[in-house]
């Protein structure tokens, strides 16, 4: 809705139609996010499988047949969301070439999460961690293209905007969601519950290889820390001398950097002159929310 507007579109029924397509995408994504690691809980309340789950479990079913139900119900909860997000984008107003290109965007965001989702899977099941580059692929393809790149590209296509000014936005969507996930990998293992509605322990308890973990697995302290990540009955104790092998290597403030660095990259796509200044402000103001999280 901020690229169409800004952009010069005015037909708003549209554009919110689009832009609802891309909230039924991201929608699925999370539900099935939270099936592969085995969350009952988003926000600070049951997801999908929770509820589900304590349906099942106040009907008598064993813990495990309950489990069971709440993953099933996640798993079609998303499918229904996911193909929800191109029926929606079907009915777009707009003419038939244009609705190809809103389609092809839609497609490779769908195709680049699922890669991006199935290389964060494998990353936890290595020894090691891999090294900073591969993380920030799997970022970008997981979370930057759906969440920032595609959405902004899709308004400024159905604005009827030039090539340039699509490419510049898609440049500044993959820097500032890059930036986001790297924030919200702190979030994930430095955040406080109460605020980010989310576990501060299941990305420690999972092995999620991130930049913190790529780092420390690189520096002296890898020794005693790789005993602790990837441990699925690491207590609240242990999570605490992770935080501190983590602060002591130097691996927050690293990540805290890179997160700044892009966010200073995906300003200087916007110097890209067919790109109005109202835009510009408005999406300084989107990469500056996207890093300062938490704070």
């Amino acid at each position: 809705m901020t690229a169409y507007q800004h952009l010069g579109g005015t037909n708003i029924a549209a554009a919110a139609r689009v832009g609802a397509a891309f909230e039924l995408l991201h929608t699925a994504l999370i539900i099935h996010d939270d099936v592969i690691d085995l969350d009952f809980v988003r926000r600070g309340h049951d997801n999908v499988s929770g509820t589900y789950r304590s349906l099942a479990e106040r009907a008598g079913q064993t813990a495990e047949a309950a489990r069971h139900r709440g993953m099933s119900a996640g798993i079609i909860a998303g499918d229904l969301a996911l193909t929800g997000a191109f029926r929606m984008l079907d009915t777009v107003d707009t003419d038939s070439a244009t609705r190809q290109r809103l389609a092809a965007i839609l497609d490779d965001a769908v195709f680049a999460s699922a890669a991006g989702e199935l290389i964060d899977v494998d990353f936890s099941f290595s020894p090691g961690a891999p090294p900073v580059p591969e993380i920030l692929e799997m970022e970008r393809l997981k979370t930057a293209v759906y969440s920032f790149e595609a959405p902004l590209q899709a308004g400024a296509v159905l604005a009827g905007a030039n090539d340039d000014v699509v490419a510049a936005l898609g440049d500044f969507g993959r820097d500032t969601g890059i930036a986001y996930q790297l924030v919200d990998d702190l979030l994930g293992v430095f955040g406080k519950e109460s605020a980010t509605g989310k576990s501060n322990l299941s990305d420690l308890r999972e092995g999620k290889r991130t930049v913190l973990i790529s780092h420390a697995a690189q520096k002296p302290c890898w020794a005693e820390l790789s005993h602790l990540i990837g441990c699925p009955d690491l207590t609240p104790e242990e999570a605490d001398r992770a935080r501190e092998l983590l602060i002591r290597c130097g691996a927050r403030d690293y990540a805290r950097a890179l997160a700044e660095d892009h966010a200073a990259r995906a300003r200087t796509r916007l110097d890209c002159p067919a790109v109005p200044p109202s835009l510009r402000l408005v999406l300084e103001r989107i990469v500056a929310g996207a890093v300062n999280r938490g704070r």
